[in-house]
């Protein structure tokens, strides 16, 4: 928390590469802050904390209006195609502790992409990172991002027939994380009605946990 007119939520992205990790953190940002491009590599080679401005009209307390600000830590791929996965963890690990140490960590995001089918291999990779990484209480910190809803929106999917369909893999990930997720659209602009109803999704989360957050040096 910042001053008493303001409101800070602290977010990681995890992932695999090419999900829209950057990109979904660019969204949330409304900014270009990291560096997003198909590639037939990893891109993210390093973590980046992305700053947003003042964000006005979404946070209530006590009768008053709020400015949110959002605070988003880019993170490379797990598994990358450079760097191993000890190496992915530690460079997190240490980021989250020099970034969030002081405020906490809201909330961490895994990045998963609607178009594709998620495997109980690539499901077990991503989750077993973010236990590592916050502990036991994993779940009451993890939000599911599904990007690229727009490419299950144009082969007639619903966010309810898309579920409906869903691998057993990703409901039970869902289920584990209590249901919190979130469809995005990989558009190459964002539009701020479409930015404001995510970050009011994720407000909700982080509400319903009680304003919690996980400090990374008291874990360690």
């Amino acid at each position: 928390m910042a001053d008493s007119n303001e409101m800070t939520i602290n977010l990681v992205v995890l992932g695999r590469a090419q999900t829209g990790k950057s990109a979904a953190g660019n969204s949330l940002l409304g900014s270009s802050d990291f560096e997003s491009r198909l590639c037939p590599s990893s891109v993210t080679t390093c973590c980046s904390l992305g700053r947003s401005g003042r964000i006005l009209g979404l946070v209530r307390r006590n009768g008053s209006e709020l400015a949110l600000r959002v605070r988003v830590l880019d993170t490379p791929s797990h598994p990358h195609s450079a760097l191993g996965k000890e190496q992915v963890r530690d460079m997190v690990r240490a980021a989250l502790a020099q970034h969030f140490g002081e405020e906490g960590l809201h909330l961490a995001l895994l990045v998963l992409r609607a178009d594709l089918p998620l495997c109980p291999e690539e499901s077990n990779d991503i989750v077993q990172l973010v236990q590592e990484l916050l502990g036991p209480t994993w779940k009451d910190f993890t939000a599911v991002l599904l990007t690229h809803a727009d490419k299950a929106e144009e082969a007639g999917y619903s966010e309810e027939t898309y579920l409906h369909s869903a691998s057993s893999t990703l409901l039970s990930l869902l289920n584990s994380v209590q249901h919190k997720y979130i469809f995005l659209n990989n558009q190459n602009s964002i539009i701020k009605e479409e930015r404001n109803i995510v970050l009011r999704k994720l407000l909700d989360f982080i509400q319903k946990n009680n304003y919690q957050v996980l400090l990374k040096h008291s874990k360690e």
